[in-house]
């Protein structure tokens, strides 16, 4: 997706789209754009599929699905109809959306897979999570799986999103000692590229409400994890 001034030509379908049928779009989210409009912005994620789905009709509806953050890149589902949107978060809530990640990490975990459970505390003055090992009011259950991809010969992860807070993933794999590479934030000690880090949202499955087709949605490999 070319966020840059000579952006691609909207009269045909951008490479960074996925996939698409009339409730829903896929795309494929770079690293270092934000997903909903913000003020001042005309390159956030959603200004540009609104641009696109504009060739299609007048005033398209846009509905954020799910969240990436700003430095994260992969699989990214919006909803092009309210009612969509409305299916589509009842997916969510009822953990009927599976979300696969990978993630390069500085240190490997000490186990080559396993199950992480914290409690996480996001401090909204800083725009970070506090993960911990005890449960409080004032934090949020969350749990994630991992595995090593052993054949790639990197600190590579591949990871089963079981919970979705707020930096769940950057958050729970610091606390065990093995942050991903280039997040600062969280306390790595390598640079990716700017306001990047090597974390991809790399598939997305569900089951698609109209047709009963089991979908699953693939980004291309970043080059990060080849």
């Amino acid at each position: 997706m070319d966020t840059n001034k000579n952006k691609e030509p909207l009269s045909e379908k951008p490479s960074w789209v996925i996939a698409e049928t009339a409730d829903w779009l896929a795309v494929n989210k770079p690293a270092g754009i934000s997903v909903e409009k913000t003020k001042g912005a005309d390159d956030t994620l959603e200004d540009l599929v609104f641009a696109y789905l504009s060739t299609q009709k007048r005033q398209p509806f846009v509905g954020i699905v799910h969240r990436l953050d700003r430095v994260t890149s992969g699989v990214m589902l919006l909803a092009k109809k309210k009612s969509a949107l409305q299916q589509l978060n009842a997916m969510i809530s009822e953990r009927k959306m599976s979300k696969i990640y990978l993630g390069l990490t500085e240190q490997l975990p000490t186990l080559a897979e396993g199950e992480l459970t914290h409690w996480l505390y996001k401090d909204q003055l800083q725009k970070k999570a506090f993960v911990f090992d005890q449960a409080a009011a004032d934090r949020q259950a969350c749990r994630l799986q991992y595995r090593v991809l052993a054949d790639t010969g990197k600190n590579l992860l591949e990871i089963n999103l079981l919970t979705g807070k707020f930096h769940q993933i950057r958050a729970q794999l610091a606390a065990i000692g093995c942050p991903i590479v280039g997040d600062k934030m969280y306390g790595a000690s390598s640079t990716l590229a700017p306001n990047a880090i090597a974390l991809q949202a790399a598939q997305l499955s569900f089951t698609d409400w109209v047709t009963g087709e089991q979908i699953v949605l693939q980004a291309p490999s970043p080059d990060w994890a080849m």
